[in-house]
């Protein structure tokens, strides 16, 4: 596995500005070398202090394009939405400059959304410089979950990168999530997890077994892109 760097923190105000200032430098050197960055972020709780964090670098804003790497099919009013986090947390102050390009469409359902998203996706620079991820107790990393039946589509490197409607048998709500090729279509992986469980299933999901049983797996041990893993108790 020494293609994937581990970072470990104190806890996860250190982790946030260590990993900010990473995603900060990133971010300069792609404006610098190609004129435009690109960010894919994800929901939940874990990232609200890195976004507060991040939003404070010293960063030409206008210059970058920022999307998710998944999203629940909920309107982005909704207090579930991963839209609504990353504009409340990310992107105000300097940080509101950026281009934000959201999952959550006019489509009637998911599987239509899918094909309205991909296509929006292709206003976002790519390969995208950095994708952070975050993974669940239960080994899924973006949307895709174990037991979902469009896993086995979202995880075939031959399905051009793009979005894929996705269900969880445990989790709520409909998603949408960048399939695997989308997620390696990119010049660095960074997996953000914090907690003793978390670590846990890290552990188990470095060691050889089905993707499909836990799905982070199909980043953490591909060779193709660059991977961090940052973790904090």
């Amino acid at each position: 596995m020494s293609w994937v760097h581990e970072h470990r923190f104190p806890d996860s105000l250190a982790l946030a500005h260590a990993l900010s200032g990473e995603i900060k430098v990133d971010l300069e050197e792609a404006i610098q070398e190609r004129g435009a960055a690109s960010l894919v972020v994800s929901g939940g709780r874990t990232p609200t202090k890195l976004f507060e964090q991040l939003r404070t670098e010293k960063l030409d804003w206008s210059k970058v394009w920022i999307t998710l790497a998944d999203e629940r099919w909920v309107e982005t009013t909704n207090a579930a939405s991963n839209e609504k986090l990353v504009r409340e947390t990310l992107l105000t102050g300097p940080a509101a400059a950026a281009h934000f390009v959201g999952l959550k469409n006019p489509a009637p359902a998911p599987e239509a959304g899918a094909d309205w998203a991909t296509r929006a996706l292709t206003r976002v620079p790519h390969p995208f410089d950095v994708v952070l991820l975050g993974m669940g107790d239960d080994g899924h990393t973006a949307s895709l979950f174990p037991g979902s039946l469009a896993l086995g589509k979202a995880l075939d490197r031959a399905v051009p990168p793009g979005c894929v409607a996705i269900n969880s048998l445990t989790a709520p709500h409909a998603r949408l999530s960048l399939n695997l090729s989308a997620l390696l279509d990119s010049r660095r992986i960074i997996l953000h997890i914090e907690g003793e469980s978390k670590w846990q299933v890290y552990q188990r999901a470095k060691a050889a077994g089905p993707v499909a049983e836990l799905p982070v797996r199909s980043v953490l041990q591909q060779k193709e892109v660059p991977m961090d893993v940052y973790w904090a108790p």
